[in-house]
């Protein structure tokens, strides 16, 4: 399983329309995804203050668009996804907020 952190209002709006399109698809070509052990770190690094996330837990291997795994320099290799995300790829989602130290915690 890779993963995803997004806001409950994007989703939301994904599942009105079909498909889940994170803003980087338009701003950079893709969308980023996570490894488990990434999930943590991307967390802490873009979304330490944010609340109303989720966590979306994604089987590869029922993706529609293109998975890449793609070098990020001085952070290792990140999958990327290369287009929309198909909604019957998300197998789980899980509420994801930060604690009060503003850090977070992996659902069981």
């Amino acid at each position: 399983m890779i993963f995803h952190i997004t806001e409950q209002s994007i989703w939301s709006a994904a599942q009105s329309s079909g498909d889940y399109r994170a803003p980087s698809l338009e701003t950079e070509g893709f969308i980023h995804l996570s490894e488990r052990s990434q999930v943590l770190w991307v967390a802490s690094q873009f979304y330490a203050q944010t609340s109303g996330l989720l966590l979306l837990g994604i089987e590869p291997a029922q993706l529609a668009a293109e998975l890449r795994y793609d070098t990020v320099p001085g952070h290792g290799t990140f999958p990327h996804l290369y287009g929309p995300l198909n909604l019957d790829a998300v197998v789980q989602v899980w509420p994801f907020e930060p604690q009060a130290n503003g850090h977070f915690v992996m659902p069981s």
